[in-house]
């Protein structure tokens, strides 16, 4: 399995502040490998995140944080995504950013930041109150930055917050490199005790895993593979998967040595699922479901507008060519239905989205497919297509 790209890219901006430590077993994924190069250049005029979400969060903080006076911008689409929750806050931080264009968008200009000195008084941290209901790269960011602050941050979640276990992970990278955090429910809190060079090695990707698992799904009855490098007792929020693709018929057993095996059986009738804290999960499990016709309610959706594309509005053009749909239910329910799935040599477009190409890349186990761009699989999991054929699909050169 790949590194979590999750992991890595929160392990490199605490190692970057904690002055040191050994990272091993770093994701080989595009997103982890600009981090790595930009963290590397302190002193560039200019900053490219591209179409890394994680990159260009994680990298605002920290270099308006740490007082670098710089542009950071991106693709596109990443000009097309907000950012002014996380802008609004750093200011608030003591950050003096502006934006080179649209309002509330990359790019941006980084002036440095106005030094907030502590006083013998000043016991209690900095208060900041943000939407639990946006991206939760935002307030990862903002933990990661808090040891920097001369009384710590305390975070104020308000609303409904989403992939909360990304920010567990955070605070448990956090605390791993020594720094002092505790998750109140609605409040995160941050105390001044700086990081310490640590060690770490990263963890196999759950989020990857997940198209192995789709695989099993769409395998005939009994059917298994194993998978290694995978914790029982994961950070990641995407383990999910294991419980949620229960529904859809594979079994999961943990083996010795952080390895899992996964063997197909029977899928239940209905499955019903909230996805606020796995958004990345969404787009493999519509398609298995909608494969094997197991009619599917998910919530939990909102985000997938604002990735690397409306994610919603890419499975519901890509669904629909092979009989499936995801129909907007109202009040924040989609369902998943198909009518006589078939898989018939239909092209699937990815909308320079990693996730589209594997989601559906599974199909092949029911027929000829084709995947528009594959080369989008570099962002997360630039193996993919070369780990497929070692398990058996037939990939001619020129799709790779």
């Amino acid at each position: 399995m790949p590194a979590s790209k999750s992991e890595s890219n929160r392990a490199l901006i605490i190692q970057a502040l904690a002055g040191g430590g050994q990272l091993h077993n770093l994701s080989d994924a595009n997103d982890t490998q600009l981090m790595q190069r930009l963290l590397q250049n302190p002193a560039a005029p200019m900053f490219d995140a591209e179409d890394a979400g994680t990159v260009m969060r994680f990298l605002t903080a920290y270099l308006a944080m740490t007082g670098r006076q710089t542009e950071l911008t991106g693709t596109a689409r990443m000009q097309e995504r907000p950012i002014a929750v996380l802008v609004d806050a750093l200011r608030e931080l003591g950050a003096r950013i502006e934006y080179v264009g649209r309002e509330g968008y990359p790019p941006l200009r980084l002036l440095g930041r106005t030094p907030q000195p502590a006083t013998a008084e000043e016991t209690e941290p900095i208060e900041l109150t943000v939407r639990g209901d946006i991206s939760s790269q935002y307030i990862s960011a903002l933990l990661m930055i808090a040891t920097t602050l001369p009384a710590g941050l305390r975070i104020w979640l308000t609303g409904k917050v989403g992939s909360r276990p990304y920010i567990r992970m955070t605070q448990a990278l956090m605390q791993h490199f020594g720094a002092a955090c505790r998750d109140l429910g609605t409040v995160l809190e941050v105390r001044p005790q700086p990081y310490q060079p640590t060690d770490y090695t990263v963890e196999g990707d759950w989020s990857a895993a997940s198209y192995w698992y789709a695989m099993v799904a769409l395998a005939p009855e009994g059917s298994y593979l194993t998978l290694p490098t995978l914790r029982r007792y994961s950070w990641q929020g995407d383990q999910a998967i294991a419980g949620i693709m229960a529904q859809l018929g594979v079994h999961t057993e943990f083996l010795a040595d952080e390895t899992l095996r996964l063997t197909k059986t029977a899928p239940a009738a209905r499955l019903t699922q909230d996805f606020t804290d796995c958004p990345d999960l969404a787009q493999t499990v519509a398609v298995v479901a909608a494969a094997l016709g197991v009619p599917a309610t998910f919530t939990g959706l909102e985000s997938l507008r604002i990735k690397e594309t409306d994610r919603i509005a890419a499975l519901q053009t890509e669904l629909a060519k092979f009989g499936g749909a995801l129909t907007d239910a109202g009040e924040g329910r989609f369902e998943v239905s198909a009518e006589n799935f078939q898989v018939t040599g239909q092209t699937v477009a990815t909308y320079h989205d990693h996730r589209m190409a594997m989601a559906f890349a599974p199909l092949a186990l029911h027929g000829e497919i084709h995947i528009e761009a594959p080369q989008v699989v570099r962002k997360s999991y630039p193996q993919f297509w070369q780990e497929l054929e070692k398990a058996g699909f037939s990939i001619p050169p020129p799709s790779i």
